[in-house]
């Protein structure tokens, strides 16, 4: 059984920064693809930021390129989210999430953590 614990969000001012963990229960990240998923109240939950399981393959959505890096530390069974230059839109519910098939697509990933609030001020 997969499991995904986020950690890290919390409350900042817009331009500030932070780093989302993703703490797996075994070595899920050298053979699930990771991706990272926001949700904002009233709103559908939203693609943010994957990596490929091989590491090949790198998306984002536009817009948090330049600003969001997504990355993994197979050592530690962790992935991460380090997000600078926040927004107040940026406000959401996080997710992390491990599977296979389509990097940007909720539905093709099988496992999901709870979710970390992350809340940005202006």
């Amino acid at each position: 059984q997969v499991q995904l614990v986020e950690s890290g969000g919390g409350l900042v001012q817009a331009g500030g920064s932070l780093r989302l963990s993703c703490a797996a229960s075994g070595r899920i990240f050298s053979k699930y693809n990771m991706g990272w998923f926001r949700q904002a109240p009233g709103k559908e939950r939203e693609f943010v930021a994957a990596l490929s399981w091989s590491g090949a393959n790198l998306l984002y959505q536009d817009s948090v390129k330049g600003r969001f890096t997504i990355s993994t530390d197979n050592a530690k069974n962790t992935g991460y989210l380090q997000m600078n230059s926040l927004k107040p839109e940026d406000t959401a519910v996080y997710y992390c999430a491990a599977g296979f098939g389509r990097l940007t697509i909720a539905g093709d990933y099988n496992y999901w953590g709870q979710g970390t609030q992350v809340s940005v001020s202006s």
